[in-house]
């Protein structure tokens, strides 16, 4: 299925992620963001936790000319040809018949299939329950979930979903998945305040 919104294809694939590459080297999501990918039984949703920017072929290298991206696309437009962009997404729920599963999905999106930004009133939907955080908390991969989870905040912020309930509602989730861990709860929420208070 094509959503006239994607912006990327994935490239490697499985149950618990996929990476993809944006079409443009210079349009990529924002860390923490939530993306969806059709497929023909579902819609799945991941977030992202990883951006990397570089050079398409191994062996070519972009080097340091001191001139601003003005004047390299002014004067040397072909090095721009050789760069990507690819981020990498975890696995945090899907959509299917109507109804939002906090779940792997049944079977990871195929090879090719495009990505696009959640839309606005489906990341309401999905973020109304703090049961994603269970998946984030048990993802490997991440290399520190609790940048992951500001990223997210900010975003509810921006979607003005940051009541004090719900905020509520997800510090003690987040209190329980790291077992109550007071000294890293403390620390998170220094980090939090900010955030709400610009709600």
């Amino acid at each position: 299925m094509k959503n006239n919104n994607a912006f990327a294809e994935i490239i490697e694939s499985s149950l618990q992620g996929w990476l993809a590459q944006s079409w443009q080297w210079n349009t990529f999501p924002q860390f923490g963001s939530l993306i969806v990918v059709e497929t023909k039984k579902r819609t799945i949703f991941g977030v992202v936790y990883q951006i990397q920017t570089g050079s398409m072929e191994p062996m070519r290298y972009p080097f340091p000319y001191q001139k601003t991206e003005e004047e390299l696309l002014r004067e040397q437009p072909q090095i721009f040809e050789f760069l990507k962009t690819t981020f990498s997404c975890l696995a945090i729920g899907y959509q299917e018949k109507g109804k939002i599963f906090y779940l792997a999905a049944p079977e990871p999106p195929q090879i090719h299939s495009f990505v696009a930004p959640m839309p606005s009133d489906t990341a309401k939907q999905f973020l109304c329950s703090e049961r994603y955080l269970h998946l984030l908390f048990g993802a490997n991969q991440l290399f520190n979930v609790d940048e992951l989870l500001l990223a997210i905040l900010k975003q509810q912020a921006e979607l003005d979903m940051l009541s004090s309930d719900k905020v509520t509602t997800f510090i003690n989730t987040y209190s329980l998945l790291t077992g109550n861990d007071y000294r890293r709860l403390k620390l998170f929420l220094q980090r939090v305040e900010p955030i709400v208070q610009t709600v």
